[in-house]
């Protein structure tokens, strides 16, 4: 059986952006919940799973300074190409996430998730992903999930997904976080068909 970074690897070297099951042309949903954030673009923002998402290039066209991680080198090699002129200072970080942090990290301000998360199903690895969440993020930052809904499709990728409520998210992430704002969305794969995520944006207190 391949490790996860051999599967993603696999993943990205067989499929071109535009036919992943998870890309989007644009961000406006992330970026919807961004402007409720007053001067994120300048904030330093860690981008969980890197991928194909213009995300990237949206946030940093807007001046925010990016940690971009992926557990696929494959990805990251993908997303280094595509940023070759931009010229920008990046972070780069290839690690499963929901290990420990080892690389020293600037101060970040938000971390950004989109169909990152529910890949991960076995429980230690969902209280690592979240032990990393608050252990990089300080009083006042943010964290902004955009996930499958609890009905979403079971699987993706080949893989099973772990799928979310506002509330699990929630409680998971703890006392420390409140909620900001929430909402359901359907989004339409590259395949056509429908598949239902949340959006929920928290802000740290404590």
């Amino acid at each position: 059986m391949p490790s996860d970074s051999e599967h993603w690897d696999r993943v990205f070297l067989q499929t071109e952006d535009s036919s992943l099951g998870w890309y989007e042309a644009s961000s406006s949903q992330t970026l919807a919940l961004l402007g409720l954030i007053p001067g994120w673009e300048e904030s330093t923002i860690f981008i969980a799973g890197a991928g194909a998402s213009v995300l990237i290039e949206e946030t940093l066209s807007r001046g925010a300074n990016l940690v971009i991680n992926d557990i696929s080198v494959e990805a990251l090699n993908r997303v280094k190409s595509r940023l070759s002129a931009n010229g920008r200072d990046v972070v780069w970080l290839c690690q499963d996430i929901s290990r420990p942090i080892q690389q020293p990290l600037p101060e970040i301000d938000l971390w950004i998730d989109r169909a990152v998360l529910h890949f991960l199903t076995d429980e230690q690895d969902i209280l690592g992903y979240f032990e990393n969440v608050t252990s990089v993020l300080g009083s006042g930052s943010h964290v902004l999930f955009a996930q499958f809904a609890l009905t979403g499709a079971p699987t993706c990728s080949g893989l099973t997904l772990h799928r979310y409520s506002v509330d699990e998210l929630s409680a998971r992430l703890g006392t420390s976080f409140t909620l900001v704002s929430q909402f359901d969305y359907i989004y339409i794969n590259p395949a056509g068909d429908p598949r239902p995520y949340i959006y929920a944006l928290f802000r740290r207190e404590l």
